[in-house]
């Protein structure tokens, strides 16, 4: 899956977060089964119209990026919004019908498959597909851009990697050397439970994955022809990516070289830059009126969208981690990481030799059963399990020992009850070290406790608001007096794609924010 992004949003229902972790699992085994099992065929490319070697047929996709989006859904979160959503799968579709895969000439399962366009809960710039048709952007990327043709780009951009099915042709190459950590992955998933797979494949490598495998260089120029095609063939201005591409570079030059998710495994920003400019102008020749531009139109959208991160769904700040909209609190390490996604919260040590998952348990309704569930799965080796209370809430404490890829680990667990739930705290570290970490570890679970604080209970989150310019003067000059969390005067420039010192005309629509 791919790396990153941080916001946590704990699904009450407990029975669907268990399907979705089985997705994933059920995902992943799927993926090592087809190439471990002589999975790869013969089968044809809807863009070149040739036959070649992929590691799965057109229809295996559909199906693995079926399971692949329930995953995704757990791993990141949706963004509950249905009209910013219908807006971004009318902008696919527009783009889709232009593709390889809509074309008269097209096989028929090309023709007929349907594509699904979400939009992701994460303030991080991204957007990736998965086989099958499936297609993601994130609201952070939707408020980068500056209007519906860069979106239009992008979008396109995706789709073509879905149509020249380039995550099936790269798992024929890159999978294998992916297997020694998927291994450890699925042996964490199966031992440890759902969701620990992924830390796995988080603290082993970032880099790695199974689903949203690394595009070759190659890969990523023919997705950028293909979307600059299929967007101008739609009507978009599509050079208009240009500028957004540009800001993706002063987004790596203001990080200190750290690339965007996006741009990870793209070519050089600088050479994309004048590469759509010069394919959009080879459509434009060619006939097509690619004058489309709707600023207008993707400002109407996002206004209001969230902005940053999402403090309703959890935050850190001075050493504690708060979830307002759960009503709990725990202390986080000093100097740990904390990682939030749509399941789980992971705090990782900085050495990345230990580290704490804290999730709701699926279906539980009292800690002395999920203690008992968590102990009796194969691999797992008791070594205490006690009857405690955390801040007056009845819990288990549990010590255990397993074995994963070889490596003995110690395990100190809480099942803490609260508000109808069952929270567990996993902790992780090798065997040798787990003196080193043990203090750490009871000092997070036992310090859990209910949010009562009434000003945090209260937060609430930024929001992009529009504007337009009630008078000509810099840029720097419009801005707020109150930043979002992280967020910076020169964040504020890129995301309106100007310089802090640019003149702002009377009547120009801008995107600024307000705390709603």
């Amino acid at each position: 899956m791919a790396q990153a992004l941080d916001n946590i949003r704990v699904d009450e229902k407990g029975e669907k977060m268990e399907k979705r972790k089985r997705g994933c699992t059920r995902a992943i085994l799927a993926l090592v089964a087809l190439v471990t099992f002589g999975g790869c065929a013969v089968s044809v490319n809807p863009v070149t119209g040739k036959r070649g070697m992929y590691a799965y047929s057109w229809q295996q996709e559909i199906s693995l990026g079926a399971e692949t989006d329930v995953a995704i859904g757990q791993e990141y979160g949706l963004y509950e919004d249905a009209a910013l959503t219908s807006y971004v799968r009318s902008v696919g579709e527009s783009v889709l019908a232009k593709s390889h895969l809509r074309r008269p000439e097209a096989r028929e399962e090309f023709r007929k498959t349907v594509f699904t366009f979400r939009v992701l809960d994460s303030p991080v710039v991204n957007a990736f597909a998965v086989p099958g048709g499936y297609v993601y952007v994130t609201r952070g990327l939707l408020a980068y851009a500056e209007n519906e043709a860069q979106l239009a780009v992008v979008l396109g951009h995706e789709i073509g990697h879905v149509a020249a099915r380039h995550s099936s042709r790269s798992a024929v190459k890159s999978v294998w050397s992916q297997l020694g950590i998927t291994g450890a992955a699925i042996v964490a998933e199966n031992v440890l439970g759902a969701g620990s797979g992924q830390t796995v494949m988080d603290l082993g490598s970032q880099a790695a994955s199974l689903i949203l495998l690394k595009y070759s260089r190659d890969d990523e120029r023919e997705a950028d022809r293909l979307g600059v095609e299929y967007s101008a063939m739609a009507g978009y201005r599509a050079g208009e990516a240009r500028s957004f591409f540009h800001s993706l570079t002063r987004m790596s030059e203001q990080s200190g070289g750290r690339i965007p998710t996006f741009m990870s495994t793209h070519p050089d920003p600088g050479d994309r830059e004048n590469t759509v400019v010069r394919l959009a102008a080879e459509w434009a020749a060619q006939g097509y009126a690619t004058n489309k531009v709707g600023r207008d139109t993707l400002f109407d959208h996002i206004d209001g969208m969230i902005l940053g991160q999402n403090p309703r769904q959890g935050f850190t700040d001075g050493g504690v981690f708060y979830h307002p909209d759960l009503r709990f609190q725990f202390p986080v390490p000093n100097s740990w990481r904390t990682v939030n996604d749509a399941a789980q919260v992971v705090l990782v040590a900085p050495d990345q030799n230990a580290n704490i998952q804290i999730s709701i348990v699926p279906g539980a309704t009292t800690a002395s059963a999920a203690a008992a569930s968590f102990l009796s799965q194969d691999g797992v080796t008791a070594t205490e399990n006690t009857s405690v209370t955390v801040n007056g809430l009845p819990a288990r404490d549990v010590r255990a020992a397993v074995t994963v890829s070889g490596t003995a680990l110690s395990v100190v667990a809480y099942f803490i009850e609260y508000n109808g739930k069952v929270y567990a705290f996993v902790g992780l570290t090798p065997k040798a070290l787990a003196a080193t970490y043990e203090s750490s570890f009871l000092n997070t679970m036992r310090g859990f406790r209910a949010l009562t604080n009434s000003t945090i209970l209260a937060v609430k989150p930024f929001r992009v608001k529009t504007v337009v310019a009630s008078r000509t003067g810099a840029f720097s000059s419009f801005l707020p007096a109150t930043m979002p969390p992280g967020f910076t005067a020169n964040d504020a420039a890129i995301m309106n794609q100007v310089e802090l010192t640019d003149t702002i005309q009377k009547g120009t629509r801008l995107k600024l924010w307000e705390q709603r």
